[in-house]
């Protein structure tokens, strides 16, 4: 692949990555800041992409990883180790208290809508979040895997709507979608 096609194909993919690191980020600077990052590193990288695969997805996968190893050094970067024996008090964290009454009652709201589910969606929704894995839920069912997926998916979209009649679009659902 030759420069101008290689830059040509990064500059058709911008609004796609724009919008993948802002999904990832839910910030708008950090977002630019990602796809620059992954901008640049497809460009210094661009003799390691083999043109016979896909290049939206060999772009989308540095950002991904960038975004993950971004992660990874800011939970490091968090972290407190002391080996003195009054290590108590520094790793109490913060003396600030939260009241999570918000939380909870949006958690009760949210239990509320699942419970709302048909239960051909609800349980395996459940069952999914509760760590069983897809091919564990079509077994138990006796359902084809894709079935499964699909209700799953079914449910997630029920939950977004029901989230977003009742709070507006304010991108509350993101731990559905994952």
């Amino acid at each position: 692949m030759s420069t101008l096609e290689f830059n040509k194909n990064l500059d058709f993919l911008t609004d796609p990555l724009h919008a993948f690191a802002y999904s990832l980020t839910k910030n708008v600077e950090d977002a630019k800041d990602l796809y620059q990052e992954t901008a640049f590193r497809a460009i210094n990288n661009k003799e390691k992409f083999r043109p016979e695969t896909n290049f939206k997805a060999w772009t989308f996968t540095i950002m991904k990883n960038i975004f993950i190893n971004n992660y990874r050094k800011k939970i490091k970067s968090n972290t407190i180790l002391d080996a003195t024996d009054n290590s108590f008090f520094i790793d109490s964290g913060s003396t600030e208290i939260v009241n999570e009454a918000g939380r909870n009652i949006l958690m009760k709201e949210l239990h509320v809508m699942i419970d709302s589910l048909e239960d051909n969606i609800r349980i395996p929704f459940m069952m999914h979040y509760e760590g069983y894995k897809y091919n564990e839920i079509a077994d138990e069912f006796e359902l084809p895997l894709g079935t499964v997926k699909s209700r799953i998916f079914f449910a997630r979209k029920a939950l977004k709507d029901m989230i977003k009649r009742s709070y507006g679009d304010f991108n509350m659902v993101r731990s559905l979608s994952a």
